[in-house]
């Protein structure tokens, strides 16, 4: 049996996370950025759209805040580029997510 070299079904998932996490944050779906996050705006490093949890959430979404904010906080700013969802989408890497979690 040949390997596929796939990633793993929790590298997908959080892959598809980030990519509505872009999507909510840069209003490209019909949802209130509000009601999932806040805007952190004391960081310093890294790239400017850092977020922070924001509590108390008013739907059943507080796992997935759970599980996006820190390593969409922890994208590095000189790879990824969030100029449009594309370029998002292609530049993000599995390899990054290894060491995150």
């Amino acid at each position: 049996m040949v390997p596929l070299n796939l990633p793993t079904l929790e590298l997908r998932r959080l892959y598809y996370d980030l990519d509505m996490c872009y999507k909510v944050d840069f209003n490209i779906v019909a949802l209130e950025f509000s009601e999932f996050f806040t805007r952190n705006t004391l960081s310093t490093r890294g790239h400017p759209y850092k977020l922070c949890k924001s509590y108390p959430c008013k739907y059943q979404i507080s796992f997935f805040v759970c599980r996006v904010v820190k390593v969409w906080n922890s994208l590095p700013a000189d790879i990824v580029d969030f100029s449009s969802l594309c370029r998002f989408r292609r530049n993000i890497d599995f390899s990054e997510f290894l060491t995150v979690q």
